[in-house]
């Protein structure tokens, strides 16, 4: 059965190439009895209505062929759209006070004065700025932030004050905080989640009578990254 529907496709595609047939030229027109100028041999030989059939079959799958390539063209599209929104919205900073291989300390200050973090581990986004010390959210969404500050007195007995704050649009939400004459030195973490507008501003603030000491060792370091979009 499948060599007689391939020498029909075969000589469906003979006649429409020209007036030949398997006996030779010509002889393809007279036997059909149709018109000299059909092109298609399923049209005018009942003998090829395996081949009609089989051009219909060979059709339909054509279009489905073709309805399921648009379809999936669609969704290639749609997840491409969504990867390049998901790209467009990452935002991921990481920051220390100093690279400076020399151990030096910031503070105390008479005021309170935003800590601008210098050494950039990552700033995905550019989000984060060195200049201002402030990381402006790119857009709105739930942003993981995480806080280390570390001092030392210099030498016991002496005051020890590790402390700062976390700000959101001037606004204290949390501050690690470790003040007394019992510790050279000591360090302390904070982790908190936050749901942020675009445009929020996010800073660490050195309290009045704070220090912070550093080095390339990075023991103070500020962090965030966002965790999902919910605009």
């Amino acid at each position: 059965m499948q060599a007689t529907v391939l020498l029909c496709l075969l000589e469906v595609a003979l006649v429409q190439a020209g007036d030949y047939s398997w006996t030779g030229p010509g002889e393809n027109v007279k036997k059909s009895g149709g018109d000299p100028t059909t092109k298609n041999a399923c049209l005018t030989d009942p003998m090829s209505c395996g081949c009609c059939l089989m051009q219909q079959q060979v059709h339909r799958m054509k279009m489905f062929f073709n309805r399921s390539l648009g379809e999936m063209e669609k969704e290639l599209n749609n997840t491409r759209n969504i990867l390049n929104h998901v790209r467009a919205s990452r935002s991921a900073f990481s920051v220390s006070l100093t690279s400076d291989k020399k151990f030096t300390c910031i503070g105390p200050f008479r005021d309170d004065k935003i800590i601008q973090y210098k050494h950039v581990f990552i700033n995905l986004g550019e989000g984060y700025s060195t200049d201002t010390g402030f990381f402006t959210v790119p857009r709105s969404g739930v942003y993981s932030l995480a806080l280390t500050v570390y001092s030392d007195a210099g030498a016991p007995g002496n005051t020890l004050a590790a402390c700062a704050g976390l700000l959101v649009n001037g606004q204290l939400v949390a501050g690690p905080r470790e003040k007394n004459m019992q510790d050279q030195e000591d360090s302390a973490t904070i982790v908190v989640a936050l749901h942020l507008m675009a445009g929020d501003k996010v800073a660490v603030n050195l309290p009045i009578g704070c220090f912070l000491c550093d080095n390339s060792s990075h023991y103070n370091t500020f962090t965030g990254f966002l965790l999902y979009s919910t605009d």
